[in-house]
């Protein structure tokens, strides 16, 4: 992973959204898909990032892989463990640490956001920061994510979008943060790939 990401050419839009969660001193919720784990890991290194990681064999090599790019690891999934990884979260977003989530796994459906980033967002306070990465090159894995592994050398665009503020835990509330992330997701993927596809 660390010599494919030294080959990598990385077009980014939307930093600012990032900068300016930070510069007020909240903590960001990253967002992403789950077919997108590799290069958003890459990406995203080293900023004390607290992921949730499902309880299964995939879970503990992938554990494994992700503390040493610099992050923390809450274990847990909507199957197993969940509630109380989302209790980790949301003590270590107190502590001021961030937190990371794919929005769809760790079973899918693919690209379908699940509820667990807009309750901690509702419950917290804090903001949900959207992102998607696209690659000009890119190997697809046959998985229900349809995993992708940038080539050496490929273009990666990484599109962030504008933090999504969830008021609290009602159900209607939920819904409809649910909704606008799943909206916000969408719009990324053809930003991403314009970046992926710039010379």
């Amino acid at each position: 992973m660390r010599l494919l990401d030294s080959t990598y050419r990385w077009r980014v839009d939307g930093y600012q959204h990032y900068e300016s969660i930070v510069a007020s001193g909240r903590q960001p919720i990253f967002a992403s898909w789950h077919g997108r784990i590799l290069p958003a890991t890459l990406f995203w290194k080293n900023r004390g990032i607290v992921v949730i990681i499902s309880r299964n064999f995939d879970g503990e090599w992938i554990a494994g892989i992700v503390r040493r790019f610099g992050y923390g690891t809450a274990r847990g999934s909507t199957s197993r463990g969940g509630a109380r990884a989302l209790v980790q979260l949301r003590r270590d977003l107190a502590g001021g640490k961030p937190a990371g989530f794919t929005l769809d796994g760790p079973r899918g459906p693919a690209r379908v956001v699940q509820p667990g980033a807009v309750f901690l967002a509702g419950a917290t306070g804090q903001p949900i920061l959207p992102f998607h990465i696209e690659s000009s090159a890119a190997w697809t894995l046959r998985s229900w994510d349809r995993t992708q592994i940038p080539k050496p050398y490929a273009r990666i665009g990484v599109a962030v979008g504008p933090p999504l503020e969830i008021g609290d835990t009602h159900e209607a509330t939920i819904a409809s943060g649910i909704q606008q992330l799943q909206q916000s997701m969408q719009a990324l993927d053809g930003r991403a790939q314009a970046l992926a596809a710039k010379p």
